[in-house]
């Protein structure tokens, strides 16, 4: 009997979820309301920030966080190469250039050494995605007093020496996109604490009912997201022990196959949104033996920015895409799931 494909990434949904955005559509309202004023309180005391403000997806949060920053024609905004293509859409709506850095190899995250090198008078802020679950050296980034913009959606609930990443950040922005750390189907936040920087995030939201005609667009969430985000909240707990759980199993597994599980600095913690391991031949031939196992291993990310762009010197960047898998793990992993992996990874990984 043939088992069923494992997807690489699945969202972990129940009846508390089906409950919650039901009740939403039973009471009537469905648009930005009370549910959403809830979810930005919960977000905020998830990221140790002051206040949230919701939007329509990551994309959005970033656009209007570079907004609030004041950022246009003329200016740089610093942004890893070995990302998803958002953040480079997302500077170039504002009209700044993206400013391309490569990352470090140990971590995935933009090299703080990369960034120092790119800094000119027209840098205006750098742009720094927690990759794949694994804090950034933030501390490093923010010395150089250019406003960082932490991008938190893959490490939302993880602490740093007992604070929350995101916990400091001038503005922070997350994603709520189905296979992220939580849910709401779609949608996206910006927190921070500075008051006025979030009272400009919060006019960028929308276009009406505002006393002066400014540059907005429609970027709010519905109640239903919000409600679907809530029970997500209620749960990150949970998710976040049970990838730490499926994470020590496939630790166990990738040392038996003579390879290294993800490095994780000493009192920081890692929150597993994806399990990545540095092969030492191209990805390519173990994504095609994941596939005739019936795993759905992947790249973590699908294409390096510099690529689109036919640009060079990005060799830590080049070599992540060549040679890193990601194995899935995620909380809606079953048990046998689990053990039908760790079964395979040595047939996977070899060679």
């Amino acid at each position: 009997m043939n088992e069923p494909f494992i997807p690489h990434s699945r969202p972990a949904l129940g009846e508390a979820e089906a409950k919650a955005v039901a009740e939403v559509v039973r009471g009537g309202w469905v648009a930005q309301g009370r549910q959403v004023a809830a979810f930005e309180q919960a977000m905020a005391k998830v990221t140790g920030q002051a206040q949230g403000v919701a939007v329509s997806s990551g994309t959005a949060a970033l656009y209007v966080a570079l907004m609030a920053l004041g950022i246009g024609a003329g200016d740089e905004v610093v942004i890893p190469s070995y990302v998803c293509t958002a953040l480079w859409h997302a500077v170039r709506l504002t009209g700044a250039t993206p400013i391309l850095v490569d990352i470090e190899p140990a971590t995935y995250d933009p090299s703080p050494q990369a960034v120092t090198r790119v800094l000119t008078r027209h840098t205006k802020a750098v742009i720094v995605p927690h990759m794949f679950g694994l804090p950034a050296d933030i501390e490093t980034l923010k010395s150089h007093g250019v406003p960082v913009i932490e991008d938190c959606a893959q490490t939302l609930g993880v602490t740093v020496r007992g604070t929350s990443v995101g916990g400091t950040g001038k503005l922070v922005i997350c994603s709520f996109y189905a296979t992220k750390l939580l849910t709401a189907g779609e949608g996206g936040m910006v927190l921070g604490r500075d008051e006025s920087l979030m009272s400009r995030v919060q006019t960028l939201r929308q276009y009406d009912e505002e006393d002066a005609l400014v540059r907005a667009f429609n970027y709010k969430m519905t109640d239903m997201q919000a409600a679907l985000g809530l029970c997500q909240v209620a749960r990150l707990e949970d998710f976040l022990a049970r990838r730490g759980t499926i994470a020590a199993r496939y630790h166990e597994a990738v040392r038996e196959a003579g390879l290294t599980p993800p490095w994780v600095p000493a009192g920081v913690e890692h929150g597993y949104f994806r399990y990545v391991v540095r092969l030492p031949k191209p990805v390519d031939p173990a994504l095609e033996r994941a596939r005739t196992l019936g795993i759905g291993c992947s790249r973590p990310v699908f294409r390096p920015i510099h690529r689109y762009l036919d640009l060079s010197g990005f060799p830590e960047s080049d070599a992540a895409w060549e040679r890193v898998l990601s194995i899935p793990l995620y909380p809606a992993l079953t048990d046998h799931e689990v053990d039908r992996i760790v079964g395979a990874l040595p047939a996977i990984l070899a060679g």
